[in-house]
């Protein structure tokens, strides 16, 4: 009886194995953490914010993404609206002519403000390459490292920038981001999320932004530069006045 019994645990035994942990790739990061910050409610959503000394506006009009920046000069009002590739402004309720070259330097600026405050729901748009660059221990806690490039086409002006983030371990959420850029003489930032909150199911961080007290640097050792007190803090990127409809 023995002979039998002793068999037949050790197959339970070896049926009741757990599977071998499925290594995460850089896709499945990134979209663990759209879900975890709000997911399609970015789409669905009309979200407005203030930063700074301007009312902001992003919306989804008939698949295409609309984003507004609302400023008062005195007895003036200027809307800028960036609808796909096409940029407008308005003084008051009038349309008003911009040069090409300042309608791409307000366009860009718009865009910007909205990608952060979106983050990280644009990190699965077309041109977005994503390479897993394992992990990395950032202020004694553990991260994935994920490294983020952009296609030429479809990746904006500044496509040949570089991204880097940091998503926590277990709830997927970018508590750092860095990235380098290239005009006006160029640079690198690196930014610490804090300030964290749900507004409707969207979330939404303020940041601390840095830059290297030395120049010349390696944008991808910008985490263990902050570890070591290494980087200065340039700002605070905060945002108020949040709603989503």
């Amino acid at each position: 009886m023995k002979r039998i019994i002793i068999p037949l645990i050790l197959v339970f035994a070896i049926g009741c194995k757990q599977e071998p942990k499925k290594e995460l790739t850089a896709q499945d990061i990134v979209d663990n953490s759209i879900a975890d910050s709000g997911g399609k409610r970015f789409d669905d959503y009309i979200v407005t914010f203030d930063f700074r000394d301007k009312s902001y506006v992003a919306e989804n009009a008939d698949g295409q993404r609309v984003y507004q920046r609302i400023s008062d000069l005195d007895s003036t009002t200027i809307t800028d609206i960036k609808r796909g590739d096409e940029f407008e402004r308005y003084m008051n309720d009038s349309l008003v002519m911009v040069h090409d070259t300042m309608a791409v330097k307000y366009a860009n600026s718009i865009n910007s403000v909205h990608y952060f405050v979106r983050l990280p729901y644009g990190l699965n748009d077309g041109a977005v390459n994503k390479e897993l660059l394992g992990k990395e221990t950032i202020d004694n806690k553990e991260y994935y490292k994920v490294k983020v490039t952009f296609d030429q086409e479809g990746g904006g002006d500044d496509f040949e920038d570089t991204y880097l983030y940091w998503f926590d371990k277990e709830l997927f959420k970018p508590d750092y981001l860095a990235y380098d850029f290239h005009v006006n003489g160029g640079g690198q930032r690196f930014r610490k999320a804090y300030n964290e909150r749900y507004v409707n199911g969207i979330r939404f961080v303020d940041y601390e932004n840095y830059k290297p007290k030395n120049e010349g640097t390696d944008i991808l050792e910008i985490g263990q530069l902050y570890n070591k007190g290494e980087l200065e803090l340039l700002s605070k990127i905060e945002l108020e006045n949040i709603t989503v409809e």
